[in-house]
């Protein structure tokens, strides 16, 4: 059966995400595209951070940048600062970009371990641009200063969900999507095919469609109400399942850091979002190991202002559905799966749910071989962000409450097992198929959380040591000096991107 028209059931970040990038599909093709949302539903909004391929999304859209980060006061980010994690009291910054670069083939952890063991005391975050840029507040982009000797700032933004989706909403809109308020109150399946047929509505209408695109939250309207496709349960590697959501306003007048800050705490951890305007601020925390009460106490200290709003609270299931599409419906968002925020992973993997269905899609209908390649990839890229949420909590030395007991000794996928035994044998690092994470984002969390590497590969040794000391230095050097001339984040947001008024 042929697709000639798209509904997606549900708003927010997901939701207009998916009526942007889809509304490009109008143009050449007879396809009809709406979404059903209604206002009297909230959306958890809590997903301000992101991460650079998002930066890639946008202008794949030919979304303009300024005018996007000021309809949303965004600021730009650089990576995510992680306190207490390894030890009470210690920090280190996952950054976007590399270490350094690879030299005679070997990647530049390797080069960095060979030095330090000679005696070369310098920490590998010196080789960070995007690093060392965060430790001093500053930011620049690189078309600000491009330069073949100069190394590239890898950047993502931090947004207000709600105006993200609220600006895409005009973008889609405007290129014919259309946009229906109210409830779905019934969903009717095909009776042969088992295909979702039509949605009814709180006023009577239905709505029939080919492809439905189910961005509803938690409660998975289609994909799980309608179609009971079933979850699986990752609670025990990621054991948190409350969060508390509270924005705040600087009082102090602080400018905003260019990174995410996630703050460990006794049970859980703290996110810190700096937008223009105001902090995004959350509390993911462990019910079996805190309560409500005392995780909204926690929060409340440790603002950086005063509460703007009154506490959200969520309650979640680390975990994914078993399929994300199933049949004629496809779960984006909540309602594919969640893990939380810790590497700001949630928009990004509704990107990519957008970016698959968009290179698997027919028009001319739905076959069993696009819905299973779509889950098994889909599976893969969900495992492997996993595997790396997972790292943070194990690779942990904290004794100080339960809760960082239970992470620091349970049971962890095999998957990462081995990343972890192959980083502490010789640094090596693989990135196998389209992963995420990079060998520098493993390699910053490993280090940084205490898991030291043993040793390197030995092609580092068989460089000069006279010219691999000069290249180094040179990587030093040239990272403090553009750090050195670029701006303030706050004076190149006032600059570039100023926030429009709320």
């Amino acid at each position: 059966m042929a697709i000639e028209k798209i509904v997606i059931v549900g708003g927010g970040t997901a939701g207009w995400m998916a009526a942007a990038a889809l509304s490009r599909l109008k143009t050449g093709n007879a396809l009809d595209i709406e979404l059903v949302e209604s206002e009297q539903i909230g959306t958890v909004g809590v997903g301000e951070a992101t991460i650079p391929p998002f930066v890639e999304f946008n202008s794949l859209l030919e979304i303009d940048e300024q005018e996007m980060l000021a309809a949303t006061q965004g600021s730009f980010k650089l990576g995510i600062q992680f306190v207490n994690w390894g030890s009470i009291g210690e920090s280190y910054i996952h950054p976007f970009g590399s270490y350094g670069y690879e030299i005679g083939g070997v990647s530049f952890q390797h080069i960095w371990h060979r030095l330090y063991q000679s005696g070369d005391k310098r920490p590998i975050q010196v080789f960070s641009l995007e690093t060392m840029a965060a430790y001093f507040g500053k930011f620049a982009r690189t078309e600000d200063y491009r330069s073949d000797d100069l190394p590239p700032t890898n950047y993502a933004y931090h947004i207000d969900a709600t105006r993200y989706a609220a600006f895409l909403r005009g973008y889609a809109e405007r290129r014919g999507v259309i946009r229906r308020e109210g409830k779905v109150m019934d969903v009717t399946l095909d009776s042969e095919s088992g295909y979702v047929a039509s949605l009814t509505m709180e006023n009577g209408e239905t709505i029939r469609g080919d492809l439905f695109i189910d961005c509803s939250g938690f409660r998975g309207l289609l994909i799980e109400q309608a179609l009971e496709t079933g979850n699986e349960d990752w609670r025990h590697y990621l054991p948190c399942d409350r969060a508390v959501a509270l924005p705040c306003k600087r009082v102090d007048g602080s400018a905003p850091p260019p990174v995410t800050r996630a703050t460990a705490h006794s049970a859980g951890w703290q996110w810190q979002v700096p937008l223009q305007h105001r902090n995004g601020n959350g509390h993911v925390y462990c019910s079996e190991y805190m309560s409500d009460e005392e995780a909204h106490d926690i929060l409340v200290r440790n603002l950086a202002g005063k509460p703007q709003a009154d506490p959200n609270f969520l309650r979640f299931v680390t975990g994914r559905r078993k399929k994300f599409w199933n049949k004629n419906v496809v779960a984006l968002g909540l309602a594919a799966g969640f893990m939380e925020p810790l590497e700001s992973t949630s928009i990004h993997l509704i990107n990519t749910g957008i970016s698959k269905l968009i290179a698997l899609l027919s028009l001319d209908g739905i076959t069993q071989t696009q819905e299973d390649a779509y889950n098994r990839l889909t599976a893969k890229e969900y495992a492997r962000i996993r595997d790396f949420l997972v790292l943070h909590y194990t690779a942990t030395s904290r004794t100080d409450s339960d809760f960082w007991n239970y992470c620091r000794t349970m049971d962890v996928p095999d998957t990462l097992t081995e990343k972890i035994e192959l980083f502490r044998t010789n640094g090596q690092i693989f990135r196998e198929e389209d992963e995420l994470f990079t060998e520098t984002s493993w390699a910053a969390v490993m280090m940084g959380q205490g898991i030291a590497m043993g040793g390197h590969n030995p092609m580092a040794d068989t460089i000069g040591e006279t010219k691999l000391l000069k290249e180094v230095d040179e990587i030093e050097k040239s990272i403090a000096f553009l750090v050195k001339q670029m701006p303030t984040h706050a004076d190149y947001l006032a600059k570039y991107c100023p926030g429009k008024p709320m």
